[in-house]
């Protein structure tokens, strides 16, 4: 059953949770067991776990029948897809020594796989790696991805605190060739070539690593997280419970989309006819599923959670989608991305504080009533700006004449309506140019813009207000005054095989707009370039390069870098922000999400090697561009030169 009923659309397979079960091959009688027992899904072994290739000898006249739970008519096809996830032998072990067990493993894995694949199964979860070395096991398994369809792979790997855990990391009490468990599973998933089909199911034990070690997942495509009874506390009351650290992760789970699996056998003796810990009534007839407690307790922790915010449910489908960035001055915006923008009430909200504020300081209360502001607002859109902009001067009892310049001539359309429907004909101008090109007719006391890019200066900030300074007064005001743009290197799986999905260099060398959500920031962001307007210097350039140096905590253990993530902060005035950046980012707005640069190879970071990037804003005759590469731990290729895959027309 559901977990918990949320908004439609929230938390999508999140809702359900599964049960992992020993071998049966009376699979109609699992099934039929468990789903009446509360549980969605099984996590079920296809094969007899007796069963051995090596068994049947080498007579190829006999027909030998293989030993699966059932054959695929004991449930239909729509059973078998939504309710089993297939569970490949766990005795199976492809880098063994033993070359018997070795090639039987390799012959069982192909069947299991194929037949789960015959049963058209969404998945089906592979066994942990048995020792360090995972070669002979991948390589086999990337042969089988090649031609696998559309099911899923789940590697299945312990979170276990062996991992870096900051106050007792020791390598002394690491076993002989044991492993960073994210270890084994990046050098599984590197040989398999980051296929898009292979996924991981994560073990979770009673002791967990550190909260960065356990961080760094939520960028993998983490499927499931097996919750074995043993890793249950027990209440006040006799009922399983998590511990707090477990409780944060099993909601972040739920956040992530991972599916919960309960494993094991009931180590919670319930008084017989008690409720659930939800408060749920028994079953009726007083039979209750052995794990159904803890089947409760989970939903108790779904049910909980606070619902998404309405901005959250706004944006959940763009959640790792990859847009382009839009090209302000080579296109013409269209009506429902002004529409789109023009709903985000707390960002003018902010632009008008942020004029307030500039009214008052250029007009003293006494020459509140004499004195005349000229404002220009430059891409003015369809009138936000001017909306707020002229609240500002009735808030704060000032006058104002405001030239509202627009180069898009469809929306000056709209800007011809709204000044003669709200009756501003008196106060406002309306100007069809290109702010670069119009020769106004007088200077400016305050120049207010919103021509913020997702980095700050991605949408050409700069070059605009650039052209737009020459009419402002010399002691005139900028809105907004100064913008810097920020990076963190992150872990983000999904992106990056969506763009090696396009299988060309252009998708790797392009900036992208998108709502991050399965990825893991693995170091604090850094500030890039700034800009700050008006500048006055006779040297000024908006050219820039940046050296950053980033430091992964020591306890989250290696990670790799899929690219970057891009904000940025702006001072609108004095101090009145508006930005992204996620310390200071302005609360409830949505007008921006964060930029991703990509690495075309994901380089991979180990605890107390620092992570050296450089990024170079670079300005031609016709266009802006970033290019960027990567020098430590390993160099990466440059990215974008000369802009040859992403640049920003002028």
């Amino acid at each position: 059953m559901p977990l918990g009923e949320r908004y439609v659309g929230d938390k999508s397979e999140s809702r359900y949770c599964g049960v992992e079960t020993d071998f049966d091959d009376d699979m109609t009688n699992l099934l039929s067991f468990n789903i009446h027992g509360g549980f969605d899904f099984l996590l079920a072994t296809l094969m007899n776990p007796d069963y051995r290739p090596s068994l049947l000898g080498d007579d190829t006249s006999i027909s030998h029948a293989l030993p699966f739970a059932g054959s695929d008519l004991v449930l239909s096809p729509s059973q078998w897809n939504s309710h089993v996830v297939g569970k490949i032998s766990s005795w199976i072990d492809l880098d063994s020594d033993d070359e018997t067990i070795r090639k039987d493993s390799e012959i069982a894995l192909k069947q299991e796989i194929a037949w789960a694949s015959h049963l058209s199964l969404q998945a089906c979860l592979l066994p942990t790696p048995k020792g360090t070395s995972c070669a002979n096991y991948a390589k086999c398994l990337n042969q089988i991805l090649q031609n696998l369809g559309s099911m899923q792979l789940w590697l299945r790997i312990q979170l276990d605190d062996s991992e870096y855990d900051a106050e007792e990391r020791n390598p002394d009490h690491m076993g002989e060739g044991q492993i960073d468990s994210w270890e084994l599973w990046n050098s599984f998933r590197l040989i398999c070539e980051h296929h898009d089909h292979l996924s991981v199911a994560l073990d979770i034990l009673s002791s967990l690593p550190s909260s960065s070690s356990v961080g760094r997942w939520f960028g993998e495509p983490v499927r499931a997280a097996i919750i074995n009874t043993n890793s249950f506390l027990t209440n006040a009351r006799g009922y399983p419970c998590l511990s707090k650290r477990h409780q944060t992760l099993t909601t972040a789970f739920f956040n992530h989309s991972v599916q919960i699996v309960i494993t094991g056998r009931p180590v919670h003796n319930i008084p017989v006819g008690a409720s659930g810990s939800s408060g749920e009534n028994p079953i009726e007839g007083g039979w209750r599923h052995p794990l159904r407690s803890y089947l409760d307790y989970l939903a108790y922790l779904y049910q909980k959670m606070d619902p998404l915010p309405e901005q959250e449910r706004f944006e959940l489908g763009y959640r790792d989608y990859l847009q382009s960035p839009l090209q302000p001055l080579m296109d013409n915006l269209e009506a429902q991305t002004y529409e789109t923008f023009e709903k985000d009430t707390i960002k003018y909200s902010q632009y008008q504080r942020a004029v307030a504020k500039a009214l008052v300081d250029r007009v003293p209360d006494e020459n509140a009533t004499s004195v005349t502001t000229v404002l220009m607002v430059v891409g003015a859109g369809r009138g936000p700006l001017v909306r707020a902009s002229l609240q500002a001067a009735e808030e704060t009892e000032r006058k104002l004449k405001i030239y509202a310049v627009e180069k898009n001539p469809n929306a000056v359309v709209t800007l011809h309506s709204l000044v003669k429907l709200e009756g501003w004909e008196e106060i406002v101008t309306i100007v069809s140019s290109d702010m670069r090109d119009w020769d106004a007719p007088e200077k400016a006391d305050i120049l207010v813009s919103e021509l913020l890019g997702s980095f700050g200066d991605n949408e050409l900030s700069p070059e605009c207000l650039d052209g737009a300074q020459r009419f402002l007064k010399e002691d005139g005001i900028s809105i907004p005054s100064s913008y810097t743009s920020f990076i963190q290197p992150v872990t983000a799986c999904k992106l990056y095989n969506d763009i090696k999905s396009h299988k060309d260099l252009v998708h790797f060398e392009t900036a992208y707009v998108v709502k991050l959500h399965r990825v893991a920031r693995l170091a604090h962001n850094q500030p890039v370039f700034t800009f700050t307007h008006p500048e006055y210097s006779t040297k000024k350039s908006n050219q820039r390069y940046k050296k950053l140096l980033f430091n992964i905590p020591s306890d989250t253990g290696s990670a790799l870098v899929h690219g970057f993530a891009g904000y940025f902060d702006a001072t609108l005035y004095k101090d009145v922000h508006l930005g992204i950046e996620p310390s200071t980012a302005t609360p409830n707005m949505f007008s921006w999400f964060p930029i991703f640069f990509p690495l075309r190879a994901p380089v991979c970071v180990q605890p107390g090697n620092p992570l050296e990037v450089h990024f170079w804003r670079c300005c031609g005759p016709t266009k802006v561009w970033y290019e960027w590469c990567v020098t430590s731990p390993s160099a990466s290729p440059m990215h974008n030169t000369n802009g040859r895959s992403y640049w920003v027309g002028l």
